[in-house]
């Protein structure tokens, strides 16, 4: 991939995620960075929600927002910063299991979690990856 010029956003998507519901880029490069939409545990193609727990709907989740950075060329690794958000805050604990089992490594990304008010999941988690330009490496 060539260095992108300043200002030109390349959109990012992948048949193997969910491209969502609303009227919005999965994800877009903006230089070194790549930012993943809020996604949900959703089926890619049938948009049905996995999982019935909010475990089971976290790891859904998080693997759609992975398959997004790495189809831009990143890792888990690469992940920056999550912004999560929970149906029910009270779900906070089982949320924290899930989440750290997947991002094992050290450091985690950092991260901020709220409970909202979602419509049909338990679960929806955007990020920031850094995921450099060849030739920025």
């Amino acid at each position: 991939m060539a260095r992108m010029p300043p200002g030109r956003l390349i959109p990012i998507s992948s048949d193997d995620a969910s491209g969502g519901t609303g009227g919005y880029t999965p994800a877009l490069r903006a230089g070194d960075f790549v930012y993943v939409s809020g996604q949900g545990p959703l089926e890619p193609g049938t948009l049905a929600v996995l999982g019935e727990t909010v475990a089971e709907q976290t790891r859904h989740t998080l693997r759609n927002v992975l398959t997004l950075v790495e189809a831009a060329g990143g890792d888990a690794g690469s992940i920056v910063r999550c912004g999560c958000y929970l149906a029910s805050i009270d779900d906070f604990d089982e949320f924290t299991a899930a989440y750290e089992e997947f991002f094992s490594h050290r450091p985690r990304p950092t991260r901020t979690t709220i409970g909202c008010q979602l419509a049909g999941i338990l679960v929806e988690i955007d990020c920031v990856a850094y995921i450099p330009q060849r030739g920025d490496v």
